[in-house]
C-alpha cells in the first residue's frame, strides 16, 4: 500500500474511535444525574474533542490529497468529510473507500 493510503487508513479509524469516545462522554457528561461517578467520567473524557478536532484537520487534509490523487468528485469527497462527523459511519466509508482504490486505482493501494 501506498504511504498515503496507509496514513489515510490510520487516520480515518483514530477518528473514528475519538468521535465515538466523545459521543460516548458526551451522553455521559449531558444524559446522567450531576455528581455521579459516570457522569464524572464524561466530563473527563470532554479533552478527546480537542484531540479529535485536531486529528479530523490532519484527516481532512490526507482524505483531500488522496482524493485528488485517485481523480475522484467532490462527493465523494465531502462524503469522507461527513463520515469524520458522524459517529461510526467513518468505518463504513473507510472500507468503502479502500475498496474503491483498489478497484479504480491499485497502483495508490498496492500491498
Amino acid at each position: 500500500m501506498t504511504r498515503l493510503f496507509i496514513v489515510y487508513r490510520v487516520l480515518a479509524l483514530v477518528v473514528g474511535v475519538l468521535l465515538l469516545v466523545g459521543t460516548v462522554g458526551f451522553v455521559l457528561k449531558y444524559g446522567l444525574e450531576d455528581g455521579s461517578g459516570l457522569q464524572q467520567l464524561g466530563e473527563d473524557l470532554t479533552p478527546v474533542w480537542l484531540v479529535h478536532g485536531w486529528i479530523y484537520m490532519v484527516y481532512v487534509v490526507v482524505a483531500f490529497v488522496l482524493s485528488q490523487k485517485a481523480r475522484w468528485s467532490i462527493p465523494q469527497f465531502l462524503l469522507m468529510m461527513v463520515a469524520g462527523l458522524v459517529p461510526g459511519l467513518i468505518f463504513w466509508v473507510e472500507r468503502r473507500v479502500a475498496e474503491r482504490l483498489r478497484a479504480d486505482h491499485p497502483e495508490l493501494a498496492k500491498r
